[in-house]
């Protein structure tokens, strides 16, 4: 008869593992099976229940995991030392090349929860995505404000329509980078969106770049 103690695992690497397969395929197409697979052999139902309190919970932590890490590549939205033209732009590049790379599932884990299909019951859950979206969406809109603020922008700048074009293009990537579009392809097209912000400039301000 086998005894003995139930088989340890790497908790921090377990929640990694579940944040890549919430990511991939979304919350509720997630299964346990596959958690449990993901986390390593020998785990049974209940040790993960022990360790993670419930499934909702496992995706709490490894949504809290992905912006504390991942999600952080939109942080210069809030950097007020940046001029805000960088800022936004720096922002697009850092999202862009992360969404891109290999050693994780390609786009944004929060841009993509908009596409995952939800039940009612767990609509509280996906708020913690649009949350985080809101909170990118205001950056956005504050650098934009700042612009015109100090001059960089006209100030009869549709500031709730740039938002939206600025914004919408940072969601997109998500499918871009799913469909394989190339990287560079994408940072061209961010070049190409940033004249938005050049078209809006006050007269006789020279161009700022995000640094390559």
């Amino acid at each position: 008869m086998r005894t003995g103690r139930p088989r340890t695992f790497d908790r921090e690497a377990a929640v990694s593992q579940a944040m890549h397969l919430f990511w991939e395929h979304g919350y509720e197409s997630t299964s346990l099976a596959q958690l449990k697979a993901a986390i390593g052999r020998g785990i049974t139902a209940p040790s993960f229940y022990a360790a993670f309190g419930s499934k909702e919970a496992l995706f709490r932590e490894a949504v809290d995991r992905y912006l504390t890490t991942h999600g952080r590549v939109t942080d210069s939205l809030w950097q007020a030392d940046l001029p805000p033209r960088v800022a936004i732009e720096t922002a697009l590049l850092r999202s862009a090349r992360m969404q891109c790379e290999p050693g994780h599932p390609q786009g944004c884990m929060v841009a993509l929860g908009v596409m995952t299909a939800c039940s009612a019951a767990n609509k509280p859950l996906m708020q913690l995505l649009a949350d985080s979206r809101q909170r990118t969406r205001s950056g956005l809109q504050r650098c934009l404000a700042r612009g015109v603020e100090t001059g960089e922008l006209r100030r009869n700048s549709d500031i709730p329509a740039l938002t939206v074009a600025f914004d919408g293009f940072l969601l997109g990537i998500s499918t871009l980078a799913r469909d394989g579009i190339p990287l560079a392809a994408i940072e061209g097209g961010i070049t190409q969106i940033m004249t938005l912000w050049d078209n809006n400039r006050a007269d006789n301000l020279p161009r700022q770049a995000a640094g390559q």
